[in-house]
């Protein structure tokens, strides 16, 4: 079997699966023509792989992606192609809720002005404006693994937690929300109540620009936004214009669109916000939880096995 690892995260994987056996040989593609070259005789692929590094594949058998959301991989060519696709649900779960949950006490206690104006050299004022967790609302946009994560870590916090999502699939994990609705019917009802809100969604083409200028207008004056999925969730310009005319007094983004964002890009002089440059997941912990998964998946493969990770399982039936 060869194995081509494309992209910066699965590099840190080699060393851990290089050990499992000799069966399988390893290349290694910084650029996408580097793994257009490389994939034309390999098994298998590490990596976000492309329309055009896709069609010059000619033994694709699996693909291994390096994040939990799929938006990337709704080409038809894929759709209909045989190659099994394993993604990293589930390693996300606890490092990105605690990336929200430092946003929301950052927040809290207006330290996001503290620092800025520590780097412009005031000293910070001494009448900031505290929000006292225990009388606010959190409005949580999809409740899966990490809007749980989120749910789990306000409680204890004193938040109420109002939560949408597409359709309730996890008894337990809406147990965590104070109220739960479906995002058709809920959405803008919890808008009008949330103190700080919180998209957890996928990626999908019913969230894609679900929060626009509508949302922010029903949104509490002074309230919060944190993103930490997909920057095309949120409509960039409304989140200008809300920040702008104080209807958010602050917004946290560790996701954007575009992404990166270009040096000159007027999203990051905007007031009040915190960019990251999508870091939830950057972690050694989290590394190494990936590398541990892809280990699941091309062990079970050697095995002759299902992958324990298929997010395609239709391919393992006879055709």
């Amino acid at each position: 079997m060869k194995l081509l690892l494309y992209g910066r995260d699965s590099t840190s994987w080699i060393p851990r699966l290089k050990d499992l056996t000799s069966d399988v040989t390893y290349q290694h593609a910084s650029t996408e023509q580097e793994a257009i070259q490389e994939i034309q005789d390999s098994d298998a692929f590490f990596g976000t792989i492309t329309p055009a590094i896709l069609a010059a594949a000619q033994h694709l058998q699996w693909i291994q992606t390096p994040m939990a959301g799929l938006e990337r991989y709704f080409f038809p060519a894929l759709i209909e192609h045989p190659a099994i696709v394993t993604n990293m649900r589930g390693i996300f779960h606890d490092m990105i809720p605690d990336q929200v949950l430092t946003y929301i006490l950052c927040f809290a206690r207006d330290m996001h002005t503290a620092i800025r104006r520590q780097l412009e050299r005031k000293w910070a004022p001494r009448d900031i404006k505290v929000v006292h967790l225990p009388e606010s609302t959190l409005g949580i946009v999809g409740l899966g693994g990490i809007g749980y994560g989120v749910a789990q870590r306000a409680a204890p916090h004193g938040m109420r937690v109002i939560a949408v999502d597409a359709e309730p699939m996890y008894e337990q994990r809406y147990r965590m929300a104070d109220e739960l609705y479906l995002v058709d019917d809920g959405l803008e009802p919890m808008l009008k109540r949330t103190d700080v809100l919180v998209c957890c969604a996928p990626l999908t083409f019913r969230t894609r620009g679900m929060i626009g200028a509508k949302q922010f207008a029903l949104m509490k004056d002074g309230s919060y936004l944190v993103n930490v999925t997909r920057g095309e969730i949120i409509h960039t310009d409304a989140m200008m214009a809300a920040l702008k005319s104080k209807k958010l007094a602050g917004a946290a983004m560790d996701v954007t669109d575009p992404e990166p964002l270009p040096a000159g890009d007027p999203l990051l002089d905007a007031p009040n916000l915190v960019v990251i440059p999508h870091l939830g997941s950057a972690t050694h912990a989290t590394r190494e939880a990936m590398a541990d998964l892809a280990v699941e998946n091309l062990l079970a493969a050697l095995a002759g096995e299902p992958m324990p990770h298929c997010v395609n399982p239709e391919v393992y039936e006879p055709r």
